[in-house]
């Protein structure tokens, strides 16, 4: 199994990327909005993979964090969302934005994602809010696959890659912190992951500190 592949863009096409890993042209599939975050034709590149493996099919899919691709694999596990929808969805709206979708139970916002229907949109909310925490979790401990420097390598990922210095605002970073927090003041994952991103919602330049308060300002019984 690829787990990740690191190379050179040979090009870029409307849904898929030619990697170039030491003379091996490896054609991955990705979403709308990783194709417009990878580097020119020539630069070096590293995703994360996912191979879909059928009985006349063997497609490879792309990533630029591992919380991406964790999301895909929910979303295919959703009754009615293959791969094409998963990439739709992710490329709508991000990861950070399909867990806060999921999380505050706005499938309006996932069934804005190109051939997405409501009954879709509104699985997706039901069948993975329960799981929206843990990823949104892992969103602020991983970065994107390192680029080698020279001569590309195809390689399995055994293990997350350390994570970056957290910027300051409401980034994954700060939204897992608090999520973390919360869990260990005692509240539900879903209650807690629907607070904090309706918190990083409202206030995008909250740190952690901040977005704490706030989600228990949001969590604290009304009335």
């Amino acid at each position: 199994m690829i787990g990740r592949l690191a190379g050179r863009i040979d090009y870029v096409a409307a849904d898929h990327v030619l990697i170039d890993v030491r003379g091996v042209g490896y054609l991955v599939y990705c979403s709308e909005r990783t194709l417009q975050a990878l580097p020119g034709v020539g630069e070096p590149v590293a995703l994360y993979t996912d191979l879909l493996v059928r009985e006349d099919l063997l497609q490879l899919y792309g990533f630029m964090t591992l919380a991406e691709k964790e999301w895909y694999r929910l979303l295919m596990s959703v009754q009615g969302v293959g791969a094409k929808a998963s990439l739709a969805i992710l490329g709508a709206l991000g990861p950070d934005g399909v867990g806060r979708a999921i999380a505050l139970g706005d499938w309006n916002s996932v069934k804005a994602a190109k051939g997405i229907g409501p009954k879709t949109a509104q699985r997706v909310v039901n069948e993975l809010k329960d799981k929206a925490p843990e990823v949104m979790a892992m969103a602020g401990a991983t970065v994107a696959a390192p680029p080698v420097a020279e001569t590309g390598e195809a390689a399995v990922v055994t293990e997350a890659p350390m994570p970056a210095p957290a910027p300051p605002g409401a980034g994954p970073g700060a939204q897992a912190e608090a999520l973390s927090a919360l869990a260990n003041l005692g509240y539900a994952p879903g209650e807690a992951a629907g607070a904090v991103a309706q918190a990083a919602g409202e206030t995008p330049e909250a740190d952690t500190a901040e977005l704490i308060r706030l989600s228990l300002r949001l969590l604290a019984p009304k009335g």
